[in-house]
């Protein structure tokens, strides 16, 4: 297995990050077939294969604060205002996703990106771990 870690930052608002140019850089230096596998160490955010730049992001983020409104119903209710839903989040876009990965090429669909969900506004700074799994 081969790893490295990325950093992202986020700011300080709900985010939809790409990052499909990091893991694409990534699996091409890996070279060959195998599996990508992004995974974020945070316990408030998530990685999500979505089409981005058609507005799908912001449709996510209203999704998302549709089903998690940032309001005081959080038992967990340190940091800002709704952080709580922050750490609920994780449950419905997980912290990791897999990829396929042929001779060193993202095996994407034609609209589907890599991306960092991160509604946090209290942590601008992310890592992201990137695995290359192979024979």
């Amino acid at each position: 297995m081969k790893s490295t870690m990325i950093e992202v930052r986020t700011g300080s608002r709900e985010r939809v990050h790409d990052i499909t140019r990091e893991c694409a850089d990534f699996a091409r230096r890996c070279g060959g077939d195998g599996l990508l596998h992004v995974f974020v160490p945070h316990a408030t955010a998530g990685v999500a294969l979505i089409e981005l730049g058609s507005g799908s992001d912001d449709d996510l983020l209203a999704a998302l604060g549709d089903v998690l409104p940032a309001d005081d119903r959080w038992r967990h209710a340190h940091g800002s205002r709704g952080h709580g839903r922050s750490h609920v989040m994780p449950a419905l876009v997980p912290p990791y996703a897999t990829v396929p990965v042929l001779d060193g090429k993202l095996a994407l669909g034609t609209w589907q990106s890599v991306a960092l969900v991160d509604l946090n506004v209290d942590n601008p700074d992310r890592h992201v771990r990137l695995s290359f799994l192979s024979d």
